[in-house]
């Protein structure tokens, strides 16, 4: 048995948190009587319908994208601009993506149909390494990078300490390169950091996700997750809760 809300999320209709406002909404049935309770439960027996459509089980699928620039990590997009899924359009799940990247960031983005999975993933709670490889406009001191390793306090609070690599300082452009891999999910955290010292974030690039990297896909470019992949980062939110 499980709650209701929760089989309308797993069939990849929408988050669980607006699944149960359908419910409050009176938008669903279990076998043929409306059900406004958010406790209520269901078997694999039962027939859930949402809007009087029958709801079905979707496979559970995931994906890796090398995310371009010049385009929105959204389903639609109200201003016409190209969505992540523009680079999808032949997967025939209503996937979605698990996060953001900026407009003009690239690199590696997951997207799915799971919505369990992809709120664990989001959660603050589990931390998730995040690696970037950033230029920036400006020579990076030791110091301030020093300052990133131990956090700084950005307008929405202390940030949680990063690991950061210089690797390159171009003093000819005053320009600098470097790694830097953040734990937590904040809206533009890395431009912020940025921004925190006076620089512009020229080129923004995720390389990494947890255990995942796209060095097999060129930009554009999307494969399946394979179910080891899957396992690990299970196993990563798992250990953080």
């Amino acid at each position: 048995m499980e709650r209701l809300q929760k089989v309308i999320a797993s069939a990849g209709i929408t988050s669980r948190r607006k699944a149960e406002q359908m419910i409050l909404d009176g938008r669903v049935k279990v076998n043929g009587e409306v059900i406004t309770q958010l406790g209520f439960k269901v078997s694999s027996k039962d027939e859930v319908m949402v809007d009087d459509i029958k709801i079905k089980k979707e496979e559970k699928v995931y994906y890796l994208l090398n995310k371009p620039k010049k385009c929105v990590c959204t389903v639609k997009d109200e201003h016409d601009r190209t969505t992540v899924l523009d680079y999808m359009s032949d997967v025939k799940e209503r996937i979605f993506p698990v996060g953001r990247l900026d407009y003009d960031t690239t690199g590696v983005l997951i997207l799915t149909n799971d919505g369990e999975f992809a709120n664990q993933m989001m959660h603050p709670r589990n931390h998730f390494p995040k690696t970037y490889r950033v230029t920036i406009d400006g020579l990076l001191s030791d110091e301030e990078a020093h300052q990133l390793r131990k956090g700084i306090e950005l307008e929405d609070g202390l940030t949680l300490p990063a690991s950061v690599h210089i690797e390159k300082r171009n003093y000819n452009k005053n320009r600098t390169i470097f790694m830097i891999t953040i734990f937590e999910g904040r809206n533009r955290e890395i431009k912020r950091m940025m921004e925190y010292f006076g620089y512009e974030v020229i080129r923004l690039n995720r390389i990494q996700y947890g255990t995942l990297t796209v060095k097999d896909l060129r930009q554009g470019e999307y494969r399946r997750l394979r179910s080891y992949e899957i396992k690990e980062l299970l196993k990563e939110i798992n250990k953080n809760q």
